[in-house]
């Protein structure tokens, strides 16, 4: 049993100002495996009071200290990797080998990039006789989701320390144990006291008390569009800055040609990885209209492959995080069939063998139209839906037709073709044939979110721009 009830303020683990402690369960044993204190707007302010008065001396640090600091949690990360994995694994269920892997990759990697973009980042620009000087924004409020917990805690708190930012963290109450884990490596590589401050908590209790912060400069959260929404609202009256990145239905046009029927196969187990929980799922497959049972047969066979399991054993994907998100996949698996969408591989109901556990059965819908529930709504669970288009024209349109703009993807053999295609996509993200780096933007368009993460781009998020006038 973990005990994760302290939080982290001012340099130091002390104790909640109200005692109100929550179990944490592990989802593919539906066991309790911790507990956490779900904190209350005492205890923000407190951790805002003392990320405001070190941002007066971290906010004049030098490049260099920055970076000293920053590879200092390097090699902290790296002497804890293998914890990190395990606490990734039993607080939302991701297999060993995804934990071990892209979970704890994705940590280091951003402060790796982080590094190296500091390295040579431009704080200072002369244009003609105005100097433009980008400069920390201030305190910053974070509030990170359970699918990916470390990847949105790390693209939030090492471009934001990188320039000279203080900050209280917020992670999900569901996966909250990484996130411990992760301030005790900032304490050890000596980050100073009250530039990172960690208080555990839900919604209402903390995070309204983070996005209404008047003395809080700036929001950056990861979450649901509703809950965004929200966030902005709060935020509103204090006029700060809130960057936002939120749901997602990204489409992924599978080109008609030689390669189909691995690009079907592809795109289908990609969907499946992380079991559906992450926003950049390519959740709405096109296809050509006349290669439908093409489509099915080669999605069905994919789908069949990703053998859910013990996230300690050699399983594809493990458990969904929750009874309730569970029983959100199930209801959106039912009006699926209801609305007459065809049923390829999965269904309702658990795995045979898994009774325990939130383990949801890979699902392939196919025939879907594109104003079905399960075309529209973000279902975060293993299903796919696969839709068919008459032409490019025909699949543009249809890959626009959400109110959702924050990915996408293109598969197939013609680059000429997907490049031109790329352009037309209203979305943040373009992969075409799984492209993938670290520098590249990270955001959304429409009710997707606004603002932009990952390398460089996550930088500037954290700054503001002043204008020194008459400086030559």
């Amino acid at each position: 049993m973990r005990d994760c009830t302290k939080f982290y303020i001012d340099g130091q683990w002390v104790a909640p100002e109200a005692a109100n402690t929550v179990d944490v369960e592990n989802p593919a044993t539906e066991e309790t495996i911790g507990q956490i204190s779900f904190g209350t707007k005492a205890d923000v302010d407190k951790a805002v009071a003392a990320a405001r008065r070190a941002f007066e001396s971290f906010s004049q640090t030098s490049r260099e200290d920055r970076l000293t600091l920053l590879r200092a949690i390097q090699a902290e990360i790296e002497s804890r990797k293998e914890e990190l994995a395990t606490a990734v694994s039993d607080e939302m269920g991701a297999p060993m080998s995804l934990a071990n892997g892209p979970h704890v990759g994705l940590l280091a990697g951003h402060c790796q990039k982080a590094i190296e973009i500091l390295e040579g980042f431009e704080f200072e620009r002369q244009d003609g006789p105005t100097l433009h000087v980008w400069e920390p924004i201030g305190v910053v409020g974070m509030i990170t989701p359970w699918n990916w917990p470390l990847n949105q805690i790390a693209c939030k708190v090492f471009p934001a320390l990188a320039t000279g930012n203080t900050m209280i963290l917020k992670p999900s109450e569901i996966a909250p144990f990484n996130a411990y884990i992760f301030a005790e490596i900032l304490d050890a590589a000596g980050v100073p006291a009250g530039v990172f401050n960690l208080i555990n908590g839900d919604g209402p209790g903390v995070g309204e008390a983070i996005s209404g912060h008047p003395d809080i400069d700036m929001v950056s959260f990861t979450g649901s569009t509703r809950a965004g929404v929200l966030i902005a609202k709060n935020a509103a009256d204090t006029v700060k800055r809130v960057a936002q990145e939120l749901g997602g239905k990204s489409p992924n046009i599978v080109l008609d040609d030689g390669s189909f029927a691995k690009s079907v196969a592809k795109g289908t187990v990609a969907m499946m990885g992380n079991s559906g929980q992450t926003c950049t799922a390519p959740s709405r497959m096109l296809v050509p209209r006349k290669r439908m049972e093409e489509a099915k047969a080669a999605a069905r066979e994919a789908a069949e492959g990703v053998i859910p399991g013990d996230p300690k054993g050699n399983a594809a994907i493990g458990p969904v995080v929750s009874r309730t998100q569970w029983d959100k996949i199930q209801g959106l698996i039912e009006k699926g069939i209801e609305e007459g969408a065809t049923l390829v591989a999965g269904g309702p109901g658990k795995p045979e063998g898994l009774e325990t556990g939130h383990f949801v059965k890979p699902t392939v819908f196919a025939d879907v139209d594109n104003d079905m529930t399960i075309a529209r709504e973000e279902i975060f669970g293993p299903v796919l839906c696969i839709l068919g288009y008459d032409d490019y024209d025909d699949a543009i349109r249809i890959a626009n037709d959400t109110e959702y703009g924050l990915a996408s993807a293109i598969t197939g053999e013609d680059i000429e073709l997907a490049r031109s295609l790329a352009k037309r996509i209203r979305a943040g993200r373009v992969a075409i044939n799984g492209g993938y780096d670290m520098n590249a933007a990270f955001g959304g368009y429409k009710k997707s979110g606004n603002g932009r993460e990952w390398g460089e781009w996550g930088f500037h998020d954290f700054l503001e721009v002043k204008a020194v006038m008459g400086h030559s």
